[in-house]
């Protein structure tokens, strides 16, 4: 039976969720490069639209549709079929189907947006607009489904936990954004000068949207505004306060001062780590997973681009993917029956960190396998990279006609 309080809650988390699309766009275009603003603004902008669009023309269908072990089904699309008055989960759901779907579209927003960081400065607008759409289809829609749709692979049968993203929302589009960025190379010359950050309150104001946004996309997990969804509120505000402390001390024993983008940096790190175990971990574990991600992800970024020479441009994999995989291995340990429903190492369920590592890897592989066939698809009829005068003159100006900062004539 519908559940006004709930439903209300619900939608509220859908608006919050959707402004993290946004909020991204603006910490991407705040981490890059001056001539590069408008793409990376761009690169989340266009999202909103083919993302909404593909999700009700077919995505909440393949996601939700069915009971299928890989995807739903075909039968819902356009959301035909769907009556007005449909109540998601049955007899013991309190929302509206219509109002879990839109919840669910702002999760198929983010996740393909988050990609764009890793390719940010040399990929081509064009070759990116296709390969997240097919992305989206074959790779996101149905791994949504494998991991929380009825009888899902990853989910139902293997018995991962994911509470609101680890492996669809993080693992995927960290992966991902690292296949992206072997495919296309490194930035023109990347080991031979500095890439600075341009716009520092861009990523703080970018930082501030993401956090906003996180309650809903975590609390809202919970599908009812009830004691689930404040614990799952609470400890993510827990995760991403200890991140951002731990992150600065790594700033001052490393760099010797705190900066204000390794605070924004570690806040992200908190919130990936705590996303998959919000509703399954006590609030110590969230303590825990907070203080320990920032460390996991920063020296995960030193290796990615100090030793392996991989131009993850603006961290998606160092960030999303480490701290996705981080958060779904601890929540396996520290998952808690009374809680979640269900018990992790830590309360004597070794199994359940097993599974929480079978269905990474399924993750990971699902992921790298849709990617290569996404952008083997574009290449086919599109360059990926952009032409090094296009990359030179900057993407803003080749790929949009547009600039930030019209008015400045200085070097970039």
């Amino acid at each position: 039976m519908v559940n006004a309080g709930d439903t209300s809650f619900i939608i509220i988390c859908t608006a919050l969720v959707f402004i993290m699309t946004p909020g991204l766009g603006f910490f991407y275009g705040g981490l890059g490069r001056r001539k590069n603003v408008v793409s990376n603004l761009m690169n989340s902008a266009f999202i909103l639209g083919i993302g909404i669009v593909l999700w009700f023309v077919l995505g909440y269908s393949i996601a939700f549709g069915g009971g299928g072990s890989i995807i739903g089904s075909f039968d819902h699309l356009l959301m035909n079929g769907i009556p007005l008055d449909e109540v998601y989960g049955g007899d013991e759901g309190t929302i509206p189907t219509y109002v879990f779907a839109i919840f669910q579209m702002a999760f198929a927003l983010i996740t393909p947006a988050i990609i764009t960081g890793s390719t940010a400065g040399r990929i081509k607008f064009k070759a990116l607009f296709f390969i997240i759409a097919i992305w989206s289809i074959i790779v996101y829609y149905p791994l949504a489904h494998m991991v929380w749709g009825e009888n899902g692979f990853i989910g139902s049968q293997i018995g991962a936990l994911d509470f609101a993203g680890g492996d669809v929302v993080h693992i995927s589009s960290g992966v991902s954004g690292l296949v992206l960025a072997l495919l296309v190379g490194k930035r023109q010359q990347y080991d031979a000068i500095s890439y600075r950050v341009h716009n520092i309150p861009f990523v703080m104001l970018g930082m501030g949207l993401l956090w906003f946004g996180w309650f809903g996309f975590n609390a809202g997990s919970a599908l009812t505004a009830g004691g689930l969804a404040g614990h799952a509120f609470l400890v993510t505000a827990l995760a991403a306060a200890a991140a951002l402390i731990s992150w600065v001390v790594i700033d001052v024993i490393k760099e010797g001062k705190p900066t204000l983008i390794g605070a924004c940096t570690g806040v992200v790190a908190g919130l990936v780590g705590i996303t998959p175990a919000a509703g399954f971990v006590p609030i110590y574990a969230a303590l825990i997973i907070g203080l320990a991600v920032s460390p996991v992800c920063y020296f995960g970024i030193v290796l990615i681009k100090r030793v392996l020479k991989i131009d993850d441009a603006l961290d998606a994999f160092g960030c999303h993917g480490i701290g996705g995989i981080f958060g779904g291995l601890l929540t396996g340990v520290f998952a808690q029956a009374a809680i979640g429903g269900v018990d992790g190492l830590a309360y004597g369920n070794a199994a359940q960190l097993g599974a929480q590592a079978l269905g990474i890897i399924i993750t990971i592989g699902w992921t790298v396998a849709g990617t290569l066939v996404a952008a083997g698809i574009v290449r086919a009829f599109t360059p990926l990279r952009a032409t090094k005068q296009e990359e030179s003159v900057g993407l803003d100006r080749s790929q949009h006609g547009e600039s930030a900062y019209p008015s400045f004539n200085g070097l970039d």
